[in-house]
């Protein structure tokens, strides 16, 4: 009975982690396309690429750690003001005792239909889909014929054999989002997202005991307001269903340039910030912008039922962005913008 236990948690548990919620970051604003394909080159610029890594609950286990790397580029669609954004959004995930990976590589299309030819309003389609790998070390657990007068030794052989310890599947996402201008300087947009919808199977084991990957869906905001000629605050916010599990994270940002430069939008700014995700942390933000280059530090600090175990600890995060144009695009590109942090 014990055996079976073992086997039924070691299976278990990665489903739940793999299915039950995707991959996620604290700093969400910062990876777009994991939010609603549909935002991706919604930034001022044409050029975006962003790298991110995720420490999370190394106080209570082996630490889940996460890291990042996408990247955008705008072009132009005929001689109007219309532009498609190509982009790819890719993840490497490893959790927990079983090293539990996750690897996936989705390449993104979004075309941006202008709704005027004087203001920035846009609305924009997306399509992302790609290859997603899983796998785990069955030579990280410990079964109970391998403990011998009550010690435990790897080097004790097992009954328990494992004939497949990975699989892959191919995931489809899809988005439509709006974004436009409060004014010259104020940004906002709205957006929802679908995902997983061409219902992917997955398993360890048979491809008859398979199970759908749970389909997602998202619902993003973001605003931008300008309060001085040096400050201005930012809000976003995303809803997130999947699995039957729902959640919200959301917060504010606030920025001031340290170096004030007219003759060029290019500047230096700091920003402070905290969000909330529901029911799991409360999420302190720093961010520092140096011209193209942007780089943010956040910390969860826990606020579940984990508490007592994780003694309020989550996770660190850090994000590295540069956002830049091409001079054969020119200030045009500007024209799909978001309200983002340093935008």
């Amino acid at each position: 009975m014990k055996k079976i236990i073992q086997i039924l948690v070691l299976v278990a548990l990665p489903t739940f982690y793999c299915f039950a919620q995707d991959m996620h970051f604290s700093q969400f604003y910062e990876k777009p396309m994991l939010r609603n394909p549909a935002l991706a080159g919604v930034f001022e610029g044409d050029v975006r690429v962003t790298g991110i890594y995720r420490n999370q609950w190394q106080s209570v286990t082996v630490p889940f750690q996460t890291a990042g790397l996408s990247g955008e580029i705008k072009l132009p669609v005929g001689k109007g003001y219309d532009w498609v954004t190509l982009g790819t959004e890719m993840e490497y995930d490893q959790a927990g005792d079983l090293k539990l990976k996750r690897t996936q590589i989705l390449p993104v299309v979004c075309y941006h239909k202008s709704l005027s030819a004087v203001r920035d309003n846009f609305l924009s389609v997306a399509f992302m889909g790609g290859y997603v790998n899983s796998q785990f070390d069955p030579y990280s657990a410990k079964w109970d014929d391998q403990f011998v007068n009550g010690t435990y030794n790897p080097g004790n052989p097992t009954s328990q054999v494992f004939s497949n310890t990975s699989y892959g599947y191919w995931d489809a996402s899809t988005g439509i989002s709006y974004s436009g201008d409060m004014g010259d300087m104020d940004h906002f947009y709205i957006g929802v997202g679908l995902f997983h919808f061409n219902n992917p199977k997955t398993n360890f084991y048979t491809s008859n005991a398979a199970t759908n990957v749970p389909q997602k869906f998202t619902l993003n905001t973001g605003f931008k307001f300008t309060t001085s000629d040096i400050d201005n605050v930012h809000l976003f916010a995303d809803y997130i269903s999947q699995g039957g599990a729902n959640q919200f994270i959301g917060g504010v940002m606030y920025q001031r340039e340290l170096v004030k430069r007219y003759d060029d939008k290019k500047t230096y700014n700091i920003g402070i910030g905290a969000f909330y995700r529901w029911d799991d942390a409360v999420i302190p933000t720093i961010k520092l912008d140096m011209y193209d280059l942007s780089v943010g530090v956040s910390y969860d600090v826990n606020v579940s039922r984990l508490t007592q175990a994780s003694q309020s600890m989550g996770g660190f995060e850090i994000s590295m962005v540069y956002r830049g144009k091409l001079n054969r695009m020119g200030e045009a590109a500007s024209r799909v913008r978001c309200p983002g942090v340093g935008f």
